[in-house]
């Protein structure tokens, strides 16, 4: 009778409906991505399945992995990706290895420079150099004053590597610095006095620690290097062409569908099975700074094999710098590390600011250096509707896509960062998949898709693929900004009787705003330098500034678009200055000093 009376009251007992966690927190942003991002996709790897007649078919992967041009395309594809990534990682190591060791004041006013360059309009810098590079341009009047002749440095192989190293260097850089500022140099310092030579202790030390930096900088530049098509299209020649020429040829000229969403597909497997591997070794947590992942068999290999070749580039280098040390290193006296370090500076800033004083000339054509001064072209950009229109456009949708990509960022970062759950690691990838599809491929997905509701040729399509590309930089920014909370302020906050919006306004946001508005200010510069959406999303109506510069080059290039480089790279300096003006101060008390 007991056991009867028990079992009613389980019965009568409310329900609990289990609570929702910090996971529902990312639902918004789980379904913008599923919305324009992954459903988009499947009906772009969809399409390259079936023909114009709407039959089941493989030619198109028959007719892409068939011989011809095609197969040359995709080899050429990941030869100068290759390439791309292994001058950026070999260039800019040692730039981020210089700028690690600065204070943090120097660290960051240097740092902003290399963003700067990174920032800046990739259409901009590939056809300065054109300019640069060209007949009769700077390159050749410098090598005619030192008496070397003429040379051909346009449309070949080497010069779209440089081109896309140049573009992409800074990515590594950035993507290399907070490993290396994390790692303690008193290790290094500690292997010296243990009897390594500076060498060896770098190598054995230093070097193996900041491998995971390095290996993430290599992932990013070698997908971005994938969906390429400015450079190539610029500073190339038809020998040089690569998967995202062809898909745009396909799609834009041809109109061939399935061919060209079969070339998007091949550049997606490629960009994920990359990812995959990455995955496996060092995990894709590393990206936003997280702890490498422990290994697994397979990955135990991989890092004695990896010793074992850092051991022998310690014993052939130690010898070399200790002959460098007794011989030319006395006579020198002077920092090899830092020249090197300024000097490729100087290189990512040249033609950021060569087209500065080309937007004053008083010529009809561009060159440099420009011909007189004159205020006309600035006045050209002024009078035109077209120019202007661009300009605010631009404006609009990066203030838009800004505040969009903030607030999905925010609470999808929020929630991986506050969650425990093993389901955060499937909303980490998620939010980090628009950076591991090649944009060229986004573009056309949305693009297809867009069509079908039409949002194509306004100004709503074109914010909705830029939110897309822009969301993962603003999630990693943010991530690393809430993880770097402490979070037990609030809660003693809400002890002492704060409420939860006193404890929003008064703690939380404070302690985050310079997150906040660095990641508005990405979001809001990754919105007002896209290309690749623009061009299939604007559907020929509506421009913003890149798109219009893209028609400018193609149909007439007036010193007008010198003009219009000039006001963005105004814009991304004021920027700039002003997410350094709100970031918050390091205020943590020097440990060394006090250890």
């Amino acid at each position: 009778m007991s056991s009867l009376t028990e079992i009613s009251k389980k019965e009568r007992r409310p329900l609990k409906l289990p609570r929702p966690g910090p996971l529902w927190l990312a639902l918004p942003g789980v379904a913008f991505l599923l919305l324009f991002l992954i459903w988009p996709s499947l009906r772009i790897f969809s399409l390259s399945l079936f023909d114009r007649s709407g039959q089941f078919s493989f030619a198109a992967f028959a007719r892409f992995f068939g011989p011809g041009v095609y197969q040359r395309v995709l080899l050429n594809t990941f030869n100068i990706a290759f390439w791309t990534t292994l001058w950026c990682l070999a260039l800019g190591y040692p730039l981020a290895y210089w700028l690690s060791g600065l204070s943090k004041r120097s660290q960051q006013a240097l740092s902003l420079l290399v963003l700067l360059s990174f920032w800046s309009s990739t259409l901009v810098k590939n056809f300065t150099w054109l300019i640069l590079l060209g007949r009769g341009g700077f390159a050749e009047q410098v090598m005619q004053m030192l008496g070397l002749g003429t040379m051909q440095f346009l449309f070949n192989r080497g010069i779209v590597i440089f081109a896309m190293v140049h573009t992409l260097l800074p990515l590594a850089v950035v993507t290399m610095l907070p490993v290396m500022n994390q790692l303690d140099r008193r290790l290094t310092m500690a292997a010296t006095t243990l009897g390594a030579d500076p060498a060896q202790a770098f190598w054995r030390v230093f070097f193996t620690q900041s491998m995971r930096g390095v290996a993430a900088a290599g992932l990013l530049v070698f997908i971005s290097s994938l969906g390429f098509f400015i450079t190539p299209t610029f500073l190339g020649s038809p020998r040089e062409m690569m998967l995202g020429q062809m898909i745009i040829m396909q799609i834009n000229e041809l109109q061939n569908w399935q061919l060209g969403s079969a070339l998007a597909v091949v550049l997606v497997f490629a960009a994920l099975i990359s990812c995959i591997i990455y995955n496996l070794i060092f995990g894709l947590s590393s990206l936003a700074g997280g702890a490498a992942k422990p290994g697994s068999l397979h990955s135990r290999y991989l890092r004695l094999t990896g010793l074992a070749i850092v051991n022998a580039l310690a014993t052939i280098a130690s010898p070399i710098a200790l002959a460098w040390r007794k011989s030319l290193g006395r006579l020198l006296r002077v920092n090899l590390l830092g020249v090197y370090a300024c000097l490729l500076i100087v290189v990512l800033l040249f033609p950021v600011f060569a087209v500065v004083p080309m937007s004053f000339t008083s010529g009809s054509f561009l060159s440099f250096p420009p011909k007189g001064f004159s205020l006309k072209w600035f006045e050209v950009w002024f009078d035109s509707p077209l120019w202007i229109g661009a300009t605010l456009r631009s404006f609009g949708i990066g203030i838009v896509v800004g505040l969009i990509a903030c607030i999905l960022g925010a609470s999808g970062a929020l929630s991986v960062s506050r969650s425990r759950s093993k389901a955060r690691g499937g909303l980490f990838f998620l939010f980090l998949l628009p950076m591991m599809i090649p944009s060229i491929v986004i573009a056309i997905a949305l693009f297809y898709f867009a069509a079908q509701l039409g949002l194509v040729a306004t100004n709503t399509g074109i914010a909705i693929g830029h939110v897309v590309i822009a969301l993962p930089m603003v999630f990693v920014i943010l991530l690393t900004t809430f993880q770097g909370h402490d979070w037990r302020l609030d809660h003693a906050a809400a002890t002492l009787g704060a409420n939860k919006l006193q404890v929003l306004m008064r703690v939380t946001l404070p302690s985050i705003k310079g997150g906040l508005a660095a990641a508005f200010v990405i979001g809001f510069l990754t919105s007002f330098e896209e290309l690749t959406v623009a061009l299939f999303m604007g559907g020929g109506m509506k421009t913003t500034i890149p798109k219009q510069m893209w028609d400018d080059i193609l149909l007439q290039v007036s010193p007008t678009l010198a003009a219009a480089s000039t006001i963005v790279l105004l814009v991304v300096v004021i920027l700039f200055s002003v997410m350094q003006l709100v970031k918050p101060r390091d205020k943590r008390a020097p440990t060394e000093s006090t250890n």
